[in-house]
């Protein structure tokens, strides 16, 4: 094995990975330095959220290795891995899943009570979230009461109240409509640069991939030097791509 850069918070090399005999990975290399805004872009299907997977120690890949401040991810035991998650990552979905008997607070201050933080610390830190999300004056209400956008942006203080070390963004703005999205990723990124976060972020959209400090692109599963999407049928995952690899 071979030591990842210094400067890099984040590693990965040749990363190889399949589903069901289907390549998903083929050989993706990068590094994250620390505080940055990642994107990750590419049409739906090309491998965007199993790097994501395996960046994280959800999955690991079949070939390769992942770094975490000079530790290797991929050598690490399912427990190890889990309290990696735990302890110094965070993670968002393309759908919030909040929990429907919990309140706005309740949900965002969750990690942080399974962690045995006392209820009163929690709900400060989750309160403090929600207001810099510009979603404090919800923070009695149950999911069902809230727009989507709401319910996202209660999915992004959740994942933000542990203060992870490095957050995932798994098309973090799919399901909402473009003015939404906007607003809610210039949010996210604003909260995560305050407060030196690295974020990796997935996204089919080259809006908001324009608002990280760098991009890379995936194309089947392989890093690619530029993707020109024209066309795409979000909706099937069809594409017309021209690429120079």
């Amino acid at each position: 094995m071979v030591a990842p850069p210094d400067n890099d918070v984040l590693w990965a090399r040749a990363l190889h990975h399949s589903h069901n005999g289907s390549p998903a990975l083929q050989g993706v290399s990068l590094g994250v330095r620390e505080g940055e805004i990642l994107a990750v872009n590419g049409p739906r299907g090309c491998g965007k959220t199993t790097l994501l997977r395996c960046l994280s120690g959800q999955l690991v890949a079949q070939r390769g290795e992942v770094w975490f401040n000079s530790a290797p991810v991929h050598t690490m035991s399912p427990p190890q891995r889990e309290r990696l998650r735990r302890e110094r990552f965070g993670w968002i979905d393309p759908e919030p899943g909040l929990v429907p008997e919990l309140n706005t607070w309740e949900n965002a201050a969750l990690p942080l009570m399974l962690r045995g933080t006392p209820r009163r610390v929690a709900k400060a830190a989750a309160l403090e979230w929600l207001e810099r999300l510009d979603i404090g004056e919800c923070a009695r209400k149950r999911p069902h009461a809230l727009l989507q956008a709401q319910r996202q942006r209660v999915a992004i203080a959740r994942a933000l109240v542990t203060m992870p070390a490095l957050l995932f963004a798994d098309e973090p703005t799919a399901p909402l409509h473009r003015a939404d999205r906007a607003q809610v990723l210039r949010t996210l990124t604003a909260a995560a640069r305050s407060h030196r976060i690295t974020v990796v972020l997935a996204t089919h959209d080259a809006d908001v991939a324009a608002l990280a400090d760098r991009t890379v692109t995936l194309l089947d599963g392989r890093r690619v030097n530029s993707v020109q999407l024209d066309g795409l049928d979000e909706a099937e995952g069809r594409d017309a791509c021209s690429l120079s690899v």
